[in-house]
């Protein structure tokens, strides 16, 4: 806007702020609800961002008459100015705050509406979920009672009508499962905004868990139709095999018969057509080979299936029989080879089937150790499981041939004789036939013993491989299964962190319910610790077996282990954020608070948690707040006030003010203190305690008086003015009692009020208090007036002779009640006077009174204001009379009365008539009879001032010791301390022995003048029983007189609340009476009610009216001889 247009209208300025302030709040609203993300499907959650909406809505409830009265000061200072270009300014500034107004209620009533449908849409699809894992977890049930497959007619019927009732239940649960994926996927299409990983993960968890139930069965069927058919094709199978096998026996033996003839072996052709023959049959059982060993197995799943049945034992016999006929048939196809290869070079060719024989053995025996070592990983040791199932599948198949090759050799050995072994082996050298039998016997045996060992050898490697790997199975596939469950639980646990929102964009108020989620999602996880370990358990046992696990299974586990510590790392990093988030910003913390000053100034808090703050500028630091400061230094232009009371009073004025305590009710402060439950006065308060009261306080009067109060301000200053009074060493801590006692005394209440609560608060269960008790409410209590440097002029800190003062208006008990500690507190003791006339110049600050101050001239006159009852129509208003300015021709002595309130037609009739009594007395009567009805001018104790009293007794000092050429005595602050030989020190002393002996002399005209005063109030009591006596209600001449007592009790009920005091008497000691008694002299008023008695009674009374009248005129000039003594010698002092 430009400068121009600002000074042109003056008004814009503030118009332009207030429009900003609000426009900046309305952008930070928006900011903040766009970016409230809510966890869909948590019902919690949106619960709790429902909450914070409606918050947001009321919070812009509230702030709508700020709105109004915007738009009302714009219509205002458009109708006042008539420039057109601030005109249209003003229009668009309303027209876009309207906007952006109607923009964000928008915003928040659809956001809130949408999280209503969100909190509807999630709970119908956490029921659908909740349903759809109900049928998941039956299913499951219904899995694991699963029995292996039996090869049975009636088993496998029976498992698959069992299996087709499981499906169609399946087809029947398919449809929660369809209905929970239906409101997933409206969750996620409707709300794509918010966070819906969680929505995802268990939606993606519930479709695996039913694909794979869906597998299963899908597998289950085939496995039940596979061995239906393998049941129904293994009888047919089997006799077809059979009738096979029969045939073979049938060709082996026509073979074997005719290789047995006589001198077959010599005809080569007939040895030949055998051989072919052989070879035929040998074909057909090799190719018969694989059937019969799948006939040899499912035979035997059969068999278990009808184990302890007589179809068991029948199919039992049945395959015995086939193993044995196989057995037998391959031994007569060797034998029958055997014999048809049998001729002079027989011993050779045995010796070369033996050595084929040891040359294979010893290669399965290298392919066997090549198989090893175990591997790490399941689908390794599996693969290496099929192999070792086909090396064992190829030694059985093998068996039957070395089996053949041994029982050759051995029959071999057997029949040929020595000669013809001799015959068999020729050697190079010349030897004996015994030792050429020998040696090819030899030869063939230890052959044949070689082999039959490497075989049983082989035999039992191959075993203990195949146990080493059925282990290594087992336990591969139970740490499969850890890690496969560690690593679903690792995920979920990942996707909730996930989740987690930057602790930077979290509001402040949910930083708590963040911080105790987080601890609940810690103790979820906490059994995933359990879970890790027996994964490493497992793993640690692979290792102690000397198998090795695989680089994919290590790096699984290492990953598993790292994702697991990361957790654990980001919980407690996100907790220590957390609770530091907390701390610093959270409701507890004094964050929030930083915003009470601005620059260069900075908060800062001491480890204590005390605020102090820094002047980057100056680089300095002080305890107190830069606003405090300034409040300090404006209470500085009221010490020109001359009465302390009023002096103190006024000082409070305005603290109170600045504080906002002015605006706090009482009902209000109870109400925020039993709250914080500050039940226990004994009990100490820290800072983060007094901040949360202070804060709840300031925020509901911010509730109430939007534009008067600014919280953190308001808050800091409080905490300031509190520390000031009752923790000026800073140490973080105050008592109960002592907050208290602050925060009531400077609130908005009845006086009364106010003394029943602090009463209360130091008075036992039975409502009695004790002179420890009072003692700890009055030391509070003038805590307020010294640490605004004014104790001196309540008795000090000693608030001994209070307490005593107390309880001897109490008749010395030892324990007083609410009513006495009221009648007492109504004389205003010297201690606590302070606090009565602060309600008076609270009172007064609205008072208008329709008159001029002959002094400065003020008309009206706003405050107190001040009659005079010497001279007509003279007034002053309480600057003048506070600073001690008098005009021309009157005296500060002169009776004066105080009013804090607009008199009234009676009031000015009775001053009227009292000023023209005292036209008729002279200036020495009243510098004899000064009779004020205000506070005292001056304490004994106070002069003019009680620090201008010192301080000029210093300046006195220094003159003297400059005079005498002694060095400048330093500033009191600054001032060290002298070797008590020195002469300067001998002369301080005697001067502190003068000045002791001068408050000796005043203490004890103190005394001497309160000893006069109780005499005259006792005799004074006396005069007014008297005046009280029934035969004032008589009549004369048909008229009705009221007695003096009434027209004294009017007189009363009509005046404001005044207060009288004589000369320098002080508050602690004035009666009841006089503290209450109207603002008259009173020997003028005695002489009014002795006219009145004169003639309203008949002569024969005259008498004792005349000696009442004496007594009073006795008493008068006793009190008139001890002002005078006290005056005179004041004087010469």
């Amino acid at each position: 806007m430009p400068s121009s247009l600002l000074l042109e209208v003056p008004a814009l300025a503030d118009f332009n702020k207030a429009w900003a302030e609000l426009t900046d709040w309305l952008s930070l609203l928006d900011r903040v609800i766009k970016s409230q993300i809510v966890t869909v499907g948590d019902l919690d959650d949106i619960n709790d961002m429902i909450i914070k909406q409606k918050a947001a809505l009321q919070e812009l409830e509230q702030r709508r008459p700020q709105l109004e009265e915007l738009i009302t000061a714009a219509q205002n200072l458009k109708n006042k100015t008539s420039n057109q270009e601030a005109r249209t300014i003003i229009t668009d500034s309303i027209e876009k705050i309207q906007s952006q107004w109607d923009e964000v209620q928008g915003h928040l009533q659809s956001r809130r509406q949408q999280l209503h449908e969100m909190l509807k849409d999630s709970t119908q699809w956490l029921e659908a979920k909740q349903e759809a894992e109900q049928v998941l977890e039956r299913a499951k049930v219904k899995l694991e009672s699963w029995k292996e497959i039996s090869y049975t007619v009636e088993a496998l019927k029976k498992q698959n009508t069992e299996l087709k009732q499981f499906s169609k239940e399946l087809r029947q649960w398919q449809i929660h499962v369809d209905v929970a994926n239906d409101m997933a996927l409206k969750l996620l299409r409707d709300y794509s905004t918010d966070d819906t990983r969680k929505v995802e993960l268990m939606t993606d968890n519930i479709n695996t868990s039913w694909a794979t139930i869906n597998k299963r069965v899908s597998e289950r069927e085939a496995e039940l139709e596979a061995a239906l058919r393998l049941l129904q094709q293994f009888y047919l199978d089997l006799e077809k095999f059979l009738a096979w096998l029969t045939e073979a026996e049938t060709t082996a033996n026509v073979l074997q018969d005719a290789t047995h003839k006589e001198r077959i072996l010599e005809d080569t052709k007939e040895v030949r057509e055998l051989m072919k023959q052989w070879q035929d049959l040998q074909t057909e059982i090799e190719a018969h080979t694989d059937i019969f060993h799948n006939l040899d197995e499912n035979g035997q799943k059969i068999l278990r299936s009808l184990e302890g049945s007589d179809d068991a034992a029948l199919l039992q016999r049945r395959l015995d029989n086939m193993n044995f006929r196989w057995s037998e048939l391959r031994k007569k196809s060797l034998n029958i080879r055997s014999h048809l290869e049998a001729s002079s070079d027989q011993w050779k060719r045995l010796h070369l089937s033996l050595q084929e024989l040891l040359a294979w053995l010893q290669l399965k025996d290298d392919e066997l150790k090549q198989q090893a070592p175990i591997g790490g990983d399941l689908p390794t040791v599996q693969k290496q499981n099929d192999t070792h199932r086909a090396f064992k599948r190829e030694l059985k198949t093998k068996e039957p041939v070395i089996m053949s090759a041994l029982e050759t050799v051995r029959v071999f050995l057997a029949e040929q004789p020595l000669e013809g072994l001799e015959k068999l082996y020729q050697e190079p050298r010349e030897l004996s036939p015994e030792e050429r039998a020998q040696n090819v016997t030899k030869l063939l045996r230890r052959q044949a013993d070689e082999v039959k060992t490497e075989w049983d050898k082989l035999n039992l490697h191959s075993a203990d491989w195949q146990k080493k790997i059925d282990e290594a199975l087992e336990r591969l596939q139970e740490l499969q299964e850890a890690m496969d469950e560690l690593d679903l639980k690792l995920r979920q646990a990942e996707v909730t962190k996930g989740s987690w929102q930057p602790v930077g964009d979290l509001l402040i108020d949910s930083l708590q319910d963040y911080l105790e989620k987080v601890k609940v999602y810690r103790a979820e996880i906490a059994p995933i610790k359990e879970n890790v370990n027996h994964v490493n358990d497992l793993a640690h046992q692979f290792t102690s077996s000397d198998i090795q696990l695989s680089p994919y299974n290590l790096n699984c586990l290492e990953d598993l282990n790292t994702r697991w510590k990361l957790l654990q790392v980001a919980i407690d990093e996100r907790i220590r954020q957390l609770h530091e988030a907390h701390r610093d910003f959270g409701p507890t913390s004094q964050h929030f608070l930083s915003t009470s000053v601005q620059g260069p100034w900075e908060r800062a808090i001491s480890p204590n948690k005390v605020p102090y703050y820094i002047n980057h500028e100056t680089q300095t630091t002080c305890w107190d707040h830069p606003k405090m400061t300034e409040l300090y230094q404006s209470l500085a232009d009221l010490n020109n006030v001359r009465f302390s009371a009023y002096r103190t009073a006024m000082k409070l004025r305005r603290l109170q003010k600045a504080l906002c305590l002015d605006l706090l009710s009482l009902s209000a402060a109870c109400d925020a203190l039993d709250q914080h439950n500050l039940k226990q006065n004994d009990q100490s308060m820290d800072i983060l305690q007094i901040i949360n009261c202070l804060t709840t306080i300031y925020d509901r009067l911010e509730q109430e008086h939007n534009n008067l109060v600014n919280v953190p301000l308001c808050v800091d200053m409080c905490l300031n003015w509190l520390l000031n009074v009752y923790d000026t060493g800073r140490t973080g801590r105050i008592r109960v009692l002592s907050f208290k006692t602050g925060v009531v005394s400077l609130c908005k209440a009845h006086l009364e009020d106010k003394y029943r609560y602090l009463f209360k608060q130091v008075a036992s269960s039975t409502g009695f208090c004790d002179q420890r008790r009072l003692g700890l409410l009055l030391h509070d209590s003038i805590q307020i007036p010294r640490q605004l440097g004014e104790v001196a002029s309540f008795g000090g800190s000693n608030i001994e002779p209070s307490v005593r003062s107390c309880f001897q208006f109490a008749n010395n008990k030892p324990e007083i009640e609410a009513a006495l500690f009221l009648d007492w507190m109504r004389l205003e003791p010297q201690s606590m006077v302070w606090l009565p006339v602060l309600h008076r110049v609270a009172a007064a600050e609205t008072a208008k009174h329709q008159a001029k101050c002959n002094i400065c001239k003020e008309c009206p006159i706003i405050g107190f204001r001040y009659r005079s009852l010497k001279h007509f129509n003279y007034d002053i208003c309480q600057s003048c009379f506070f600073s001690g300015r008098v005009a021309k021709g009157h005296k500060m002595h002169y009776p004066m009365v105080e009013y804090c309130t607009p008199t009234t037609s009676g009031e000015d009739v009775r001053d009227f008539a009292k000023v023209l009594k005292n036209k008729f007395r002279t200036k020495r009567y009243f510098a004899k009879h000064p009779r004020m009805g205000y506070l005292p001018v001056q304490t004994v104790l106070e002069g003019d001032n009680m620090e201008t009293n010192l301080q000029a007794e210093y300046d006195r000092l220094k003159q003297q010791h400059d005079n005498k050429g002694l060095s400048p005595l330093p500033s009191p602050p600054e001032m060290m301390p002298i070797s008590p030989q020195s002469p300067r020190d001998a002369e301080l002393i005697a001067e502190a022995k003068l000045l002791r002996q001068h408050k000796g002399r005043l203490e004890a005209r103190m005394q001497i003048l309160e000893d006069h005063n109780k005499q005259l109030e006792s005799q004074l009591h006396r005069l007014r029983q008297l005046l009280e006596q029934p035969q004032a209600d008589s009549k004369v001449n048909g008229t009705t007189l009221s007695s003096p007592s009434t027209s004294l009790q009017r007189s009363d009920s009509s005046q404001p609340m005044l207060l009288r005091v004589v000369g320098s008497q002080t508050s602690e000691t004035m009666g009841e009476d006089d503290l209450l008694s109207p603002p008259q002299d009173t020997s003028t008023g005695l002489e009014e009610v002795m006219e009145q008695l004169n003639n309203s009674f008949p002569s024969t009374r005259g008498h004792n009216v005349g000696s009442l009248f004496h007594m009073a005129d006795d008493l008068g000039r006793a009190m008139e001889t001890l002002v005078t003594v006290m005056t005179d010698d004041k004087a010469l002092e």
